[in-house]
């Protein structure tokens, strides 16, 4: 089962739909997250953020902000997002 991922900006909807893997910075270091992922709420720090999905592996850089995982949904919160840079890693 995949994930059901939300990148949010503090004024728009950055990217929305299924994911294989999401990889963020947190105060704890780096996160990975994969379907069956523990339910966790987190602080994010400035860094980039990847979301791997079928249109590939797009990386966006965020300040800081929070991170939740719940039953494989998963949102990010940040005050800013830059545009994507896509990735040909899967």
């Amino acid at each position: 089962m995949p994930l059901q991922v939300q990148l949010v900006a503090a004024d728009r909807s950055v990217w929305q739909g299924e994911a294989s893997a999401v990889t963020a910075r947190t105060t704890e270091g780096e996160l990975g997250i994969l379907p069956g992922h523990a339910p966790l709420l987190g602080v994010v720090v400035a860094g980039p953020v990847a979301i791997t999905s079928g249109e590939g592996r797009q990386v966006w850089t965020v300040d800081s902000g929070f991170l939740s995982v719940q039953d494989d949904q998963v949102t990010l919160l940040a005050e800013q997002v830059s545009q994507p840079t896509t990735d040909s890693r899967r």
